[in-house]
């Protein structure tokens, strides 16, 4: 199912304040991912979520599955990168 920014944003901060949420397996975990890490709370990536519009929003095809769209958020310095399998949202990156 492909979502644009608003539907993207909505339900990614929905899945984080529900618990809904994994984290995706890869090198560097320590450093490029906080949340997994516990360096920042999950109501900390919400607040940060909640200051995004569109224009700090992009989205592409996955790149090894290409049917799974992965959604990139960058503002106030920070990268949250992020896709959906239902019915959690999985995090690839959430760092500076």
């Amino acid at each position: 199912m492909e979502r644009g920014f608003k539907q993207a944003r909505y339900d990614v901060m929905s899945a984080l304040e529900a618990g809904d949420y994994q984290h995706a397996i890869r090198g560097e975990i320590d450093v490029k991912n906080q949340l997994a890490t516990g360096e920042v709370s999950a109501t900390e990536v919400i607040e940060i979520i909640r200051h995004c519009n569109g224009m700090h929003h992009c989205s592409s095809p996955h790149h090894n599955v290409p049917d799974i769209e992965v959604h990139v958020l960058k503002r106030v310095g920070w990268y949250i990168k992020f896709y959906f399998i239902e019915p959690d949202v999985w995090f690839i990156s959430v760092h500076r």
